[in-house]
């Protein structure tokens, strides 16, 4: 008989925690999936330092997995959701105040292209239309990268509809020293900014052009992102002002484009190719989402959006087709409970992990 997540959740309920109170109770477990004997889940620390101690609980977890009937292999990560590190107090003392941001400004000019102070690779992913999952891979290609050994940070860019505080379990208002300078989150690994840390997650953004290049351009230069060896930005769909002011005032390493495989995203997705080589923006590969579906009832492998689409047209433009990625609801839960699945590990976090280690093979994280 299969087990059941709720089998492990009942299992890992009552491990007692270093910090007091038990894992159940603390809610720290996410993303559990079970296919053929097989469970999988995350562990999620409320802080790095808390993470350290928490290894005996990760291996009394997989005991106890283990243990159940019908379980053969088991999974777990531990992972560290929190603040950055606390920045020194102002001189003469007194609570930090929240940034004095001015959030939906007109963009300055500057002396472009330019770089961003401690980021060694800047690097978009893009899509040419939304609800292909651009925001969903940028997510778990910035896990998988920071899992990888690389220092990630993750902007979300997508300013009318930002979504990476919610995939990436981040909710907390960034600091500020000094009024200017902006302190961005971390979480998994990954040091991470959005507008939807700066405006009521329920308010519209409805900015003109030039606001949007105002905002990018304080994302990019107010926040102190420090030492990176790549910064990922999750860019709004389409070929808009967004794209086109990161292209023209910044160096970047390269685009990432995301596409399903049917045809009318193709389509869009061509634009954008060509958008980013108009704009002197070296296109580095290509991703295809939502590639296939397989029924956890059945095991039946369903291409529900077609398949194969992506890989012909990077070969058509002589580009590098970096992966394809499945269409499951694991990765949407996973997304939603703000633990993405390349936080684990199994064959939903696999392919993630393999276009990580492409990039940086290649020299672009």
């Amino acid at each position: 008989m299969s087990v059941t997540k709720e089998q492990v959740m009942s299992a890992l309920d009552g491990i007692a925690l270093p910090q007091g109170s038990t894992l159940g109770a603390a809610d720290l477990v996410r993303a559990i999936t079970v296919r053929d004997g097989a469970v999988q889940f995350v562990i999620e620390a409320p802080d790095p330092d808390t993470a350290r101690r928490m290894d005996p609980v990760r291996q009394q977890a997989e005991e106890r997995v283990a243990a159940l009937p019908g379980v053969e292999r088991v999974s777990v990560a531990l992972t560290a959701h929190g603040p950055a590190p606390q920045r020194p107090a102002r001189p003469g003392g007194g609570d930090t105040p929240p940034p004095a941001l001015k959030i939906g400004r007109h963009g300055t000019d500057t002396k472009g292209p330019q770089d961003v102070p401690g980021v060694d690779r800047i690097l978009a992913i893009g899509s040419g239309k939304g609800g292909v999952g651009k925001s969903t891979v940028s997510a778990n290609l910035a896990v998988a990268l920071a899992r990888e050994g690389r220092r990630v940070g993750l902007l979300d860019a997508d300013f009318y509809g930002p979504s990476q505080t919610r995939m990436m379990g981040v909710s907390k208002k960034p600091a500020s020293p000094d009024g200017k300078t902006i302190i961005p989150l971390t979480a998994h690994g990954v040091t991470v900014m959005s507008i939807g840390l700066m405006v009521d997650p329920d308010q519209a953004v409805v900015w003109r052009g030039p606001m949007l290049m105002g905002a990018l351009q304080q994302m990019l230069g107010q926040v102190e992102w420090g030492k990176l060896d790549v910064l990922l930005i999750d860019m709004p769909p389409g070929t808009g002002d967004v794209q086109l002011t990161l292209c023209q005032k910044y160096n970047l390493a390269g685009a990432v484009i995301v596409s399903t495989p049917q045809d009318v995203a193709l389509m869009d997705a061509r634009r954008a190719l060509e958008m980013f080589q108009r704009l002197n923006a070296p296109v580095v590969g290509l991703v295809e989402n939502m590639s296939t579906h397989i029924c956890p009832q059945c095991g039946y492998e369903d291409h529900i959006f077609g398949h194969g689409g992506v890989a012909a047209e990077a070969e058509r433009h002589g580009l590098p087709y970096l992966g394809a990625l499945p269409l499951n609801v694991d990765v949407r839960l996973a997304a939603d409970a703000g633990t993405p699945i390349a936080a684990g590990d199994g064959p939903l976090a696999d392919p993630y992990r393999q276009i990580a280690r492409n990039l940086v093979r290649d020299g672009f994280a």
